[in-house]
């Protein structure tokens, strides 16, 4: 079901602090950028690294809310509707609901019945790497 790592997100309260942290500490600029989200492309496999403001995470937790704040990690599945309702009917509860980030990246969220964030997403760009090996 889970077929690799896409994406690990990030919240951020000061987007453009975190933004400008994370371009020296990596050594590059983001590669994507839209208003309250940057992305970076790392490593080997050009895994990538998302910084989402954390005003537009809504009641999905961030720093300065009260709320637990972390990553959310994202696993490519063939398909996000399938996984997420699999998933439910396996106990899970739905955090995020299904949702376009972009065109050919599709995600959702569940907690698992341990507590943990468990992210799924159609990833263009993981196919893409895939085709290219």
């Amino acid at each position: 079901m889970l077929r690799g790592l896409t994406t690990v997100r990030f919240h951020a309260a000061d987007l453009p602090a975190a933004k400008t942290w994370y371009t020296e500490f990596l050594g590059i600029a983001p590669y994507f950028e839209r208003p309250g989200y940057a992305e970076f492309r790392i490593g080997d496999y050009q895994h990538e690294l998302g910084l989402l403001d954390s005003a537009y995470a809504g009641d999905l937790g961030g720093h300065g809310d009260g709320a637990a704040a972390g990553a959310v990690v994202y696993w490519h599945v063939d398909d996000v509707r399938d996984a997420l309702e699999r998933l439910l009917a396996l106990g899970a509860v739905a955090h995020e609901p299904v949702r376009e980030f972009g065109e050919g990246f599709v995600g959702a969220s569940v907690v698992d019945p341990f507590g943990n964030i468990l992210g799924i997403m159609q990833n263009r760009h993981y196919l893409e790497v895939l085709s290219g090996r």
